[in-house]
C-alpha cells in the first residue's frame, strides 16, 4: 500500500519549513508569492491532501454540517437537502446527509454519529415524537435547527411551513368543488405534520358547516407510494366511499392514484385527489396531481443560514437570536381535483 503524503514531505520537496507550508494552506496571503508558488507546485507534484480531521482537532471547528431527514426517498427532502447544500457551500462547508427512515432508533444512531464527528451543527427533521432523541443530543452542545417542524417547547431555531393552513387550503378547495364526503390518507399519526394537516382539514370543513364525520381518516405506517396504494385499496372497500381524498403527502397521493387506475375508478370524475408537497412527479403523473406546495429548497437554505449564523465566530454567535420561521404553503390546482360535482 502506498504511503500517504504528509506536510513534512511537501516542506522537504519545496525546501521550506513545515510552518511555511501550513501558512500557504491556511493563510496564503502571509507568504511571499515566489515561495507560495514553490509550495503549491510541490503540493501538486506530490498529490498532497490535507487531513481535515487533524485540522478540526487543532481548530476545534468542523467544516461539516449534518442533515438528518425522515425519508430521502421522498423528493421533498431531496429538495430540502439541495437548499441546505447550496447555503453550506457558499460558507465553505459540506453537508453529511443521513436518512432516519422515519425510525426513532435510526435517528438516535445518526445523532450519535454526528456527535462523534463533532459536526458544526445539525439540521433535523425529527422522527421521534417523544423528543427523547433531541434531549439526549442536547448534552453534546452541538447547535441544531429543526426543519419542517415548529420548535414547540424548545429554544432552538426552526424553519417550517404552516401545515394547518396547508391542510385547510386542500380541503377548502375540495369543499368549494362540491365535495361533502372526504377521506384523509394521513400517514403515521405520531408526526406533527400529519396532525397539523388534519387540523387544517377539519377547520376548512367547519367553515363550510360540516362536522368532523365528513372526513374519514385512513392512517398509514409510512409516507410512501406503497402505503398510498394500500390506503387506496382500503378506500375502495368502503361501502360509503368518499368522493374526494386529501393525502398527507404526494407519494401517498400517487399511490392512491395508482390504486384507482388499477381498479378502473376515474380520477377526478369518480374520486378527486389532492396531495401535499408538490414534488416534481406531481405534475408528471398520469393524471396531473393537485398539491399543496411547500417551498422545500427555500426551507433547507433558510435552516442552513440560521445554523451558520449561530455557529459563526464567538462574537457573531453571541449576537444570534433563535427564531421560528414559518413559511406559507400554496395550493397548485391540476386535473386530479377538477371534477364537476
Amino acid at each position: 500500500m502506498a504511503q500517504s503524503v504528509g506536510i513534512k514531505d511537501v516542506a522537504r520537496v519545496a525546501g521550506v519549513s513545515v510552518g511555511t507550508v501550513s501558512n500557504v494552506i491556511n493563510r496564503p496571503d502571509t507568504v511571499a508569492t515566489e515561495t507560495r508558488a514553490r509550495v503549491l507546485s510541490a503540493i501538486d507534484r506530490l498529490g498532497y491532501v490535507r487531513s481535515e480531521s487533524a485540522r478540526q482537532l487543532r481548530a476545534g471547528r468542523s467544516r461539516i454540517m449534518g442533515l438528518l431527514v425522515l425519508d430521502m426517498g421522498n423528493p421533498f427532502f431531496v429538495d430540502v437537502a439541495r437548499g441546505a447544500e447550496r447555503a453550506a457551500r457558499r460558507a465553505g462547508l459540506g453537508v453529511m446527509v443521513c436518512n432516519s427512515a422515519q425510525n426513532p432508533a435510526e435517528e438516535a444512531e445518526y445523532l450519535s454519529l454526528f456527535a462523534e464527528q463533532r459536526v458544526r451543527g445539525v439540521l433535523l427533521t425529527p422522527a421521534d415524537a417523544t423528543g427523547r432523541n433531541i434531549e439526549a443530543f442536547r448534552r453534546h452542545n452541538i447547535p441544531f435547527v429543526l426543519v419542517d417542524r415548529v420548535a414547540e417547547g424548545t429554544t432552538e431555531c426552526s424553519v417550517s411551513v404552516d401545515d394547518v393552513a396547508g391542510g385547510a387550503l386542500a380541503v377548502r378547495h375540495l369543499v368549494d368543488a362540491g365535495h361533502r364526503s372526504l377521506a384523509y390518507v394521513s400517514g403515521p399519526p405520531g408526526l406533527n405534520q400529519v396532525r397539523d394537516r388534519r387540523t387544517g382539514a377539519l377547520e376548512a370543513l367547519a367553515e363550510a358547516g360540516l362536522g368532523p364525520e365528513a372526513l374519514r381518516e385512513l392512517p398509514t405506517e409510512r409516507l410512501d407510494v406503497a402505503a398510498g396504494r394500500d390506503a387506496g385499496a382500503r378506500l375502495l372497500g368502503l361501502a360509503d366511499r368518499p368522493t374526494a381524498v386529501f393525502c398527507a403527502n404526494d407519494l401517498l397521493a400517487l399511490g392512491v392514484l395508482q390504486a384507482m387506475y388499477a381498479a378502473g375508478v376515474g380520477v377526478p370524475d369518480d374520486l378527486a385527489i389532492v396531495g401535499y408537497d408538490d414534488i416534481e412527479f406531481a405534475a408528471a403523473a398520469a393524471v396531473p396531481l393537485t398539491s399543496v406546495r411547500q417551498p422545500a429548497v427555500t426551507m433547507g437554505a433558510m435552516a442552513a443560514d440560521l445554523l451558520l449564523e449561530e455557529t459563526e465566530e464567538e462574537g457573531a454567535a453571541r449576537a444570534h437570536e433563535h427564531r421560528r420561521v414559518v413559511l406559507q404553503p400554496e395550493l397548485v390546482v391540476r386535473r386530479s381535483s377538477l371534477s364537476a360535482r
